[in-house]
């Protein structure tokens, strides 16, 4: 006879962790303040909250956040062809991309898919950092190295940022740094130290708010500039906090890995302004983005606001359809407090791409009803982060 055995869901806690995962040097700091959830990004362990994610989400938007993005691992490209090899990485003309800016920009494949999609600082003629998204770019790097015949060294350089945001991270940076600081203007960086920590502060974030990374350049003084950076703060209630995923869906910031990976290309992601098909020098993926271009998209991703009570945010891609056949998937979606909405991204075809088309979306909790909107879904201008 058959015997029937009890099961339970496994405890996700459980599972194992190692010293083949990285810590970054910020990582016992973040321990004194309680975090309640660690993943796992770019082999190195990585915060994800310290308190509940829409209070986090609030603090954000009203006062100033601090979370430890050194997961962000950097490769370094240098060497007397460090320019060239750069450029053959991207497809976003890095001609146009001065010493001390920085620019958002993408990693192609030969295919002319989105190997990754990283921040880049061009520190000097010929040496360039990519702050990376969860993705192994170095080695991809290294073999690219290896057959391009160029003079070039790659590594990972001695370089860990965090993140102050919020539209009070300018009074906190201008209290550590001097009020020169707060004239840095977007996407740009100044190489600096504070109280002997040698760092370099960016005007860049992941938020769609106001605020800097300062890239910590010696791993042994994190716990000491992690405090520092609590120490200021606390005249403007700064909070220790992980990525805000609300913040970034209504801004229209994409999670490489979950809205898009290397089997997608940037036509199909909108992203048209960081291809340049006519850059002299030769880049990966050149070809193959011509004939895309050429030939036009199949699929393209969307942003959607799904109808009904407010959903969790989505621990897998929800199946989309249309007319009652299966269309595509959802991506990400969570609820907006300010917005009192679900909003989301959705790959869909492209003739179901224009804002106002309905769509089905199969939740956890069943079918809801969905439609194509503009995004981004607050500030599509970008306003907030410029100023």
């Amino acid at each position: 006879m058959a015997q029937t055995r009890t099961t339970t869901p496994f405890d996700m806690s459980l599972v194992q962790r190692g010293a083949r995962l990285r810590r970054s040097p910020f990582f016992e700091a973040t321990q004194r303040y309680g975090p309640r959830g660690f993943t796992v990004y770019n082999h190195t362990l990585f915060p994800i909250n310290f308190d509940d994610f829409e209070e986090e989400y609030w603090h954000l938007l009203n006062n100033v956040t601090l979370w430890d993005v050194a997961v962000e691992r950097n490769v370094e490209i240098s060497g007397p062809d460090g320019f060239r090899f750069a450029q053959l990485l991207t497809c976003r003309d890095l001609s146009k991309c001065g010493v001390g800016q920085a620019k958002y920009v993408l990693i192609m494949s030969p295919g002319g898919g989105i190997v990754n999609d990283p921040v880049m600082l061009r520190l000097d003629q010929n040496t360039f950092w990519f702050a990376l998204a969860d993705s192994d770019v170095y080695p991809y790097a290294l073999g690219l190295a290896a057959q391009a015949g160029l003079d070039v060294l790659i590594s990972e350089p001695e370089a860990y940022p965090v993140q102050v945001q919020g539209p009070r991270s300018k009074d906190l940076m201008a209290d550590l740094f001097g009020e020169e600081v707060t004239s840095l203007r977007y996407y740009w960086f100044t190489r600096t130290e504070l109280d002997g920590i040698p760092v370099i502060v960016t005007r860049t974030g992941w938020t769609s708010e106001v605020g800097y990374e300062v890239y910590l350049l010696d791993a042994s003084k994190g716990v000491d500039l992690w405090e520092r950076l609590m120490e200021a703060g606390r005249p403007y209630d700064i909070w220790p906090t992980g990525p805000s995923d609300i913040r970034r869906i209504e801004g229209g910031i994409f999670n490489w890995g979950a809205d898009m990976d290397h089997s997608n290309n940037p036509f199909e992601m909108g992203l048209d302004r960081l291809v340049d098909l006519e850059i002299e020098l030769p880049f990966m993926g050149r070809d193959a983005l011509r004939r895309i271009k050429s030939g036009g998209i199949r699929r393209k991703i969307v942003g959607v606001e799904i109808a009904g009570e407010r959903l969790d945010m989505n621990q897998s891609k929800w199946p989309v359809e249309a007319e009652g056949r299966p269309v595509g998937k959802v991506t990400s979606a969570i609820y907006s407090p300010r917005l009192e909405n679900n909003i989301g991204y959705a790959w869909v075809p492209v003739e179901l791409s224009q804002v106002g088309t309905e769509l089905t979306v199969e939740t956890p909790v069943g079918a809801r009803g969905a439609s194509v909107v503009s995004m981004p879904f607050v500030d599509p201008g970008k306003q907030i982060p410029k100023s």
